[in-house]
């Protein structure tokens, strides 16, 4: 076990400018967000900031109509939170691995539970997967992302990237994908018998399929978000 004074615990664990820019990971699981402007983050995920930011949730009509909707339809886990003005701001989210990617006109989806952040440049929409809401209760959402600028991502541990190819599509767990390529297809399947070997209670197991050129990102862990509802008591 780790023994310090105060003076070598300050040494090791305070914050430092890594010249990094907007987003900067002070550690693996905490981003620095150095503010000059706006920016977009998850609803809660604020832990700290110096400067003079101010926050606001984001408005009942600030995206217009259609998002309002879908909004609506997929409950909390996609309410965002605007920072602005100047200073340093500090996001987390339940300790989750934070990744940055810097978009270049390409689009990525992510589940709304593992969007942590994004710049105001980054155009965005709720995507639901609306042939699957009737059998999962919370339903399932994404966030499609495309544009140019900087998008933080979290995932409970390390995360790994599949290569989806044409002549070999990529099945995952809707519970442990973190995104996805805008590029791809998916759909969702169910295998009747594949409950029998992982015990989950008597419906049926819904599995996500990726099909085209692309990218699959998962994580080791399954969110407890998205459950069946004939499986619940």
């Amino acid at each position: 076990m780790e023994r310090y004074s105060i003076q070598e615990f300050v040494t090791e664990t305070k914050q430092q400018d890594k010249g990094e820019g907007l987003f900067e990971l002070e550690t693996q699981r905490l981003l620095e967000i150095n503010l000059t402007d706006k920016i977009w983050t998850k609803a809660g995920a604020m832990v700290s900031y110096r400067g003079n930011i101010k926050f606001e949730r984001e408005g009942v009509f600030e995206h217009g109509l259609g998002k309002m909707f879908k909004k609506t339809l997929t409950g909390e886990g996609t309410s965002l939170m605007k920072a602005t003005g100047t200073g340093k701001l500090y996001v987390a989210d339940q300790g989750k691995k934070i990744s940055i990617l810097q978009l270049n006109g390409e689009s990525i989806f992510v589940n709304g539970n593992d969007l942590l952040a994004f710049e105001p440049t980054i155009d965005w929409d709720i995507k639901l997967m609306k042939k699957i809401a009737g059998m999962l209760s919370g339903g399932l959402f994404n966030v499609k992302l495309e544009g140019e600028g900087l998008v933080a991502i979290t995932s409970h541990y390390e995360p790994l990237t599949l290569l989806v190819t044409p002549d070999n599509p990529v099945f995952t767990d809707p519970n442990a994908t973190v995104a996805w390529s805008g590029n791809l297809q998916t759909e969702f399947v169910t295998d009747i018998s594949f409950k029998t070997f992982i015990g989950r209670g008597s419906g049926e197991s819904i599995q996500m399929k990726f099909s085209g050129n692309g990218f699959v990102v998962i994580q080791p862990f399954e969110e407890v978000y998205l459950k069946q509802t004939n499986s619940m008591g």
